[in-house]
């Protein structure tokens, strides 16, 4: 059986500069998972004594505070620098950028509206730089809203940019003013376009990545459009004999919170198979 890898997988820009300044600042803390993958998360540990805060009352208790990838919420941020904590910023720039719109536009009297799902950690982070919020997931659920004339209108980083179209459309034939934000990332997207390509190719694809992002499930859901034996694993142990009898060619992708070292030990386990 051959392997295929997609055009664009793994780490994104914001990813890679966590990691870079955990591994800088041995014996921190992280308010919360750096990313989401678990298994890079136990290497920061055991490797650098970078250690996870679930819980603000843990964090406020150390010295040294790195805020994760996806942010945190403004008052919890703004509780840590009353506290006098050293805070490491991991955020990623592009989080940061729709807390900075959501912040102004809501200032000059905007309704906001987030394209994303509200338990996510980025979404109650970014929700928190407003006042007059609405979540929404899709299209079907603003039909349930009250909207008001002025709408400003931003997304999720990872989330696909035509269902983020498809609420813009909505919201512009009903609103006398709207401000659209395209704050999805652009790494984002070119993982979801390879993987798209990757699996009309394929007979059997595998994403690698962990199971609580937002990102690498947005892949496996891309992925089973056209390729009905798509597979989400965490890492080599996942992979299940059975799954690759009678294929011929295999797509592997990754979400943008793995690292190299889980996608290579996927490949190797697969070329045994």
């Amino acid at each position: 059986m051959r392997l295929k890898l997609a055009e664009k997988y793994g780490f994104c820009f914001g990813v890679k500069r966590a990691i870079h300044i955990a591994e800088g600042n041995r014996n921190a803390t992280t308010f919360g998972p750096l990313i989401h993958n678990v298994k890079e998360i136990e290497r920061l540990q055991r490797d650098f004594g970078v250690s996870l805060s679930e819980t603000l009352q843990q964090a406020q208790d150390s010295q040294s505070v790195i805020v994760r990838t996806h942010g945190i919420t403004k008052g919890d941020l703004e509780f840590l620098r009353e506290r006098k904590t050293k805070i490491i910023d991991a955020t990623c720039p592009f989080v940061t950028k729709p807390q900075n719109i959501v912040e102004k536009m809501s200032k000059e009297g905007y309704q906001i509206i987030i394209f994303g799902d509200k338990d996510h950690p980025e979404v109650k982070g970014v929700a928190s730089y407003g006042e007059n919020v609405v979540i929404v997931a899709s299209v079907e659920e603003i039909t349930k809203c009250k909207l008001r004339k002025k709408i400003a209108l931003v997304s999720q980083t990872t989330k696909q940019p035509e269902q983020f179209g498809k609420i813009a459309a909505f919201l512009a034939s009903r609103v006398n003013e709207l401000r659209v934000f395209n704050t999805i990332c652009n790494a984002t997207f070119e993982n979801q376009r390879a993987a798209l390509e990757l699996s009309q190719e394929v007979d059997i694809m595998i994403i690698v990545g962990g199971k609580n992002s937002s990102n690498t499930k947005q892949l496996l859901k891309i992925a089973q459009t056209h390729c009905n034996d798509s597979y989400l694993v965490e890492d080599k142990n996942e992979l299940q004999k059975q799954w690759f009898r009678d294929k011929k060619l295999c797509g592997i992708t990754a979400g943008a919170s793995t690292p190299d070292w889980i996608i290579e030990g996927v490949k190797a386990e697969i070329e045994q198979i």
